[in-house]
């Protein structure tokens, strides 16, 4: 993982990896540690994903303000990432902090950050709230979690906290995060969850220890490609692939809207469904698993506020009249000075793919969403809100289906010299950006790792044969 990229030799491999969010930059600067050319292609303008940047403007003082399109932080479980900062020199601009926990229920704002808080919990008896406390701490005990991927998580959660805690808590959680495809959501869902902040607070003293790049992840992405570009990765924007496809004699050809190009092998980290419709030789069951793949997507909102809502990073809500899956308070974590004295809050609302919401303008969900923040909290006013930017994407998360491991399509493809290494790939574990780069990890140490070493030999070969022929 620390490994120096690896000089290039003559005629090396050439890679391509397709997309240019973390996963796909990631993939880059590890297959560059292996000696081989890479060129990354990426759809987008810019880089990043999921993690990239856009500007919102302020109304009041016309300034701008670039920051993460979509919320994230950093725990400190979160060994991979803080790996990979520490390898591109951004380990010593982490900034920590204890964060807090809120619950929106019964149309009351409730703190859930601390062991006493949980149990002096209005909306829960005080069994339920055993029940549900030993749910969560049995979760965070189970090591065998494929056995999850047979049970739906309702039953699961259901058995294992009671009717009451079930329908009080954790029903409209699921609601919340997954609307109506929680009903086909195995229990590995939640148990992902759990285990992550599980680690989370082991690794800070049973604190909830949150952390952030200063500069966000506009300096991350800016750094990573600097890297990349440093080690030889050539880096193509606005390259959306239209389609690839095996070459006779060895090979992939590329095609993007305006190029034609050739690489030994190329790698996709793009979701499953753009797999599927570029890779057109892909056998009938590859298809089918790549369209079989169920995403989840998200309409998110970032407000920059002349002052906070609350003192939570996130709150929680389980009244369902709220249009909303939480409320994150991000500046609870990043300095307000980052951010031109302004708070910075967003307003998530997870649905899948093919849902309506994705439709309705800006100003209708403007009007509905800010409805229900004065609703929620009678001290706040739309008139606090000096700039609203909504986020739109259809295929954020591929959700953990009943048996989704045994539908889940192989990295290395049928189609010789191409790859599909995509967040679809993460078994144990909820998408966040710790997940997603160790796929790049998982990859390099199993499918793709039988090309490079056929390719190395080859080289190998060729050196030799020159140093014959040299002598």
């Amino acid at each position: 993982m620390s490994k120096t990229p690896t000089p290039l030799k003559r005629d090396a491999p050439h890679w391509a990896v397709v997309g240019g969010g973390m996963l796909g930059m990631t993939l880059a600067h590890e297959l560059c540690k292996q000696g081989v050319r890479v060129t990354l292609l990426e759809a987008a303008p810019e880089l990043g994903g999921l993690a990239a940047a856009w500007t919102l403007q302020d109304e009041e003082t016309g300034r701008t303000v670039t920051w993460d399109r979509h919320y994230h932080v950093t725990l400190l479980s979160d060994t991979r990432l803080r790996a990979l900062l520490e390898e591109i020199g951004l380990a010593e601009d982490m900034r920590w902090v204890e964060t807090k926990t809120g619950f929106y229920s019964g149309g009351k704002m409730h703190s859930m950050s601390s062991t006493l808080e949980f149990l002096n919990f209005p909306p829960l008896t005080l069994i339920e709230k055993f029940r549900l406390g030993m749910t969560i701490f049995g979760a965070s005990k189970i090591k065998n979690w494929s056995r999850l991927e047979k049970i739906p998580v309702a039953d699961w959660l259901r058995k294992w906290s009671g009717r009451g805690a079930f329908e009080k808590i954790w029903l409209p959680l699921l609601k919340a995060k997954l609307g109506e495809t929680y009903e086909t959501t195995s229990a590995a869902f939640i148990w992902a969850h759990i285990n992550r902040m599980y680690a989370a607070r082991r690794s800070g003293m049973k604190k909830e220890m949150f952390g952030y790049v200063r500069g966000g992840y506009p300096r991350l992405l800016d750094r990573m490609a600097e890297v990349l570009r440093d080690n030889g990765v050539e880096i193509r924007t606005a390259a959306p692939v239209t389609s690839a496809y095996a070459r006779p004699g060895g090979g992939v050809v590329v095609e993007t809207d305006t190029q034609t190009l050739t690489f030994d092998n190329v790698a996709f980290t793009t979701p499953s469904p753009i797999i599927a419709r570029a890779v057109g030789d892909l056998s009938a069951d590859e298809q089918e698993r790549h369209n079989g793949v169920s995403y989840l997507g998200i309409v998110c909102a970032s407000l920059l506020l002349k002052k906070p809502i609350t003192e939570y990073y996130v709150t929680n809500i389980t009244d369902g009249w709220v249009p909303l899956t939480a409320v994150i308070e991000m500046t609870t974590i990043v300095d307000p000075a980052e951010l031109g004295g302004r708070s910075l809050v967003y307003l998530p609302k997870y649905v899948p793919a093919n849902d309506p919401l994705f439709e309705r303008s800006d100003d209708e969900l403007r009007a509905e969403w800010l409805a229900a923040l004065e609703k929620m909290h009678p001290h706040f006013s739309r008139e606090d809100v000096v700039a609203m930017r909504f986020s739109r994407v259809r295929s954020v998360m591929a959700l953990p289906t009943l048996n989704y491991s045994q539908r889940l399509p192989p990295m290395a493809t049928s189609v010789s010299g191409i790859f599909a290494v995509n967040s679809a790939q993460i078994l144990k574990g909820n998408l966040n950006v710790n997940e997603t780069i160790q796929v790049a990890d998982e990859a390099i140490a199993g499918p793709l790792a039988a090309a490079l070493r056929q390719q190395q030999t080859h080289i190998t070969a060729e050196d030799r044969q020159l140093q014959s022929i040299g002598t």
